[in-house]
């Protein structure tokens, strides 16, 4: 459910608004309307700053991933001096990485002529000699050409000879080769170079694994740097009044928290107006829910909040997004092993409790819809445990055909379980006349399920005057009240085109189809798995421990490519299907009271 809010309208002297907005941040209590992104270069330059904060974290966190000592070592400065450093660090390290690699390709070229002393090339220079180089094949090397030409061998291997031709000045210059690149640099002094280069950055990297174990202090100094921002913001954002004498500052506050936030502006004497929020006012959105339903908050989140004025779908959609999970994964051992890492994992990661709590119940939904077709690690419970189906006649007995009409069935009812759920909320909200449209689109579902139904079985027909009424009254309430304002005449023709949305029905419908492809996708994967391992394990010797691995490896994948698919799809199925049919409009501002980070 949605927060109640209360909007307050402060006016206080300009010269006072700086004190009180710190007081305010300190409250933590009231979203004042403010500016979302900079407005001038103070604001600007907090905003760089607060990104570069933000890129050397996560740079840091990759450093400190790769260190091998994890200890930490003390780091005397405050936070803006470690992001200098950290940045400067960065910035040398890419430098060094470019200058090595560049001195490397040229060590690359240089090595085939072998050390020599720049300053003998130098001497040589000197005395007016112009030097030629070669390169040729040890095979195709002329000794004569030593014999016939000032010629010297700078290095020679079993299959290639590098040489320099001395041209003397004044004498006319021919050599038999075509000439090669001689290197300015010789690869003994690039090699000494690259070693410098590469102590330096050696340097560099262990100053940062060192630094990387700071990385709270940078968090601090980022959320320090945000609750400025924050307050300059909210400052910035105040309509001047009286020659800008006089600041207005208008913010929300949960109404439950309205007597604490009134006693501290009776406190401070200030001036202020209160009324009950409205839709018009585009007050933020504060989620309030259940423990279970806050558990898929941050999965509602991913697509939008609600407008302040409309139904919080987020209590609704949990169960069948939980067991929708549970169709897709299709497996009850998958379903387990989940619960035993939620569980687990509560302890080791305590900072992520809520969402291994979100894990468990993922587990528990698909141990119960996997239950229907008994699937275990790829097997089936029902020939693993012949017995269970002795006395009943439901569980672990699904065959493929009834997991297919399972999951239309399964769709159907959640497409009409919104749009009653948009009826009685229209009704509420609006007016008795909003809601009846909704309500006959859910008669006409259940009637023509029933309806198609009853073509493949018989006992599900309904007797002709049950039948007659219910498609009477859903049609008579789609075309009377689709649009409930304005005179007959027009209602019945914005009615009769409302008709032409059984298209969009049906096509949801066959969205949920998904549900059975997928589950029975991870079925036969995992099958395919045994099936290998059990291969495997007829070799002699090795064969137990290689089908084990295979299993244990083949298994991992396969939960790991279906948990991904069971949480997108039904993602997709949650905020398209459901959240249109509920009539959801979304667009919601998130609650964000002025306060000091931590």
């Amino acid at each position: 459910m949605i927060t109640r809010m209360t909007k307050y309208s402060f006016v206080l002297l300009s010269e006072h608004t700086p004190d009180f907005l710190n007081k305010l941040q300190d409250l933590g209590m009231v979203d004042i309307n403010r500016y979302e992104k900079a407005v001038d270069q103070h604001s600007r330059d907090l905003s760089d700053r607060l990104l570069h904060i933000n890129q050397a974290i996560t740079k840091l966190g990759v450093v400190a991933k790769e260190k091998k000592d994890k200890t930490t070592k003390p780091y005397q400065g405050d936070g803006a001096s470690l992001l200098k450093e950290a940045n400067e660090l960065f910035s040398k390290r890419e430098s060094l990485k470019t200058t090595i690699f560049t001195l490397s390709e040229q060590m690359k070229a240089a090595e085939p002529w072998g050390p020599f002393a720049l300053q003998d090339v130098e001497k040589i220079r000197d005395l007016g000699f112009v030097i030629h180089a070669y390169s040729q094949p040890a095979r195709r090397f002329d000794t004569e050409w030593e014999k016939q030409y000032p010629l010297y061998v700078l290095e020679r291997t079993d299959k290639q000879i590098n040489f320099i031709v001395l041209e003397v000045p004044g004498e006319p210059y021919q050599f038999p080769l075509n000439e090669a690149v001689f290197p300015a640099i010789p690869c003994n002094v690039l090699k000494d170079e690259i070693f410098e280069k590469e102590t330096a950055l050696q340097q560099c990297n262990d100053r940062l694994d060192i630094l990387s174990g700071h990385i709270p202090l940078l968090k601090s100094y980022a959320n320090e740097l945000s609750s400025k921002l924050d307050l300059y913001l909210a400052g910035v954002s105040a309509k001047k009044e009286v020659e800008d004498h006089i600041d207005l500052l208008t913010g929300f506050a949960p109404t439950e928290n309205s007597e604490e936030l009134e006693a501290f502006l009776e406190k401070e004497s200030l001036y202020y107006l209160s009324t009950p929020a409205e839709g018009s006012d585009n007050p933020p959105v504060k989620l309030k829910n259940s423990w279970f339903a806050s558990l898929f908050e941050p999965i509602g989140n991913m697509y939008m909040l609600p407008v302040y004025d409309e139904l919080d779908l987020t209590p609704y959609f949990p169960p069948f997004y939980m067991l929708f999970f549970g169709f897709c994964l299709g497996d009850m051992g998958y379903g387990l092993l989940l619960i035993l890492a939620g569980l687990l994992g509560r302890f080791f990661l305590p900072k992520m409790k809520g969402y291994l709590n979100l894990v468990v119940f993922l587990g528990i939904g698909s141990v119960i819809m996997a239950a229907l077709p008994g699937g275990f690690f790829g097997m089936k419970i029902a020939d693993l445990f012949p017995s269970v189906t002795k006395n009943q006649n439901f569980l672990f007995q699904f065959n493929d055909m009834q997991m297919f009409w399972f999951a239309i069935l399964f769709g159907l009812f959640q497409i009409v379980f919104a749009r009653i759920l948009t009826g009685i909320d229209s009704i509420k909200r609006k007016g008795w006349q909003h809601g009846m449209a909704p309500l006959g689109w859910a008669i006409l579902i259940v009637w023509a399920t029933i309806a198609y139904a009853s073509t493949m079985v018989e006992n599900l027909s309904l007797p002709k005057p049950v039948s007659t009424t219910m498609l009477v009254v859903s049609i008579s309430l789609i075309v009377l009240f689709s649009k409930p304002e304005g005179p007959v005449y027009k209602r019945l023709g914005k009615g009769l085109w409302s008709m032409y949305d059984i298209t969009g029905i049906f096509g949801d419908m066959l969205s949920y189809i998904r549900l059975f492809g997928l589950g029975t996708s991870g079925g036969i994967l995992g099958m395919v798995v045994n099936t290998l391992a059990m291969s495997v394990m007829s070799l002699p010797y090795v064969g137990w421990l290689l089908g084990t691995a295979l299993l244990l490896f083949g298994h991992a994948l396969v939960l790991g490519l279906s948990a991904l698919g069971a949480f997108v799809h039904p993602m997709r199925l949650t905020f398209v299907e459901f959240y249109k049919n509920a009539g959801f409009t979304g667009g919601g501002r998130e609650y964000k009271p002025l306060r000091v980070k931590e």
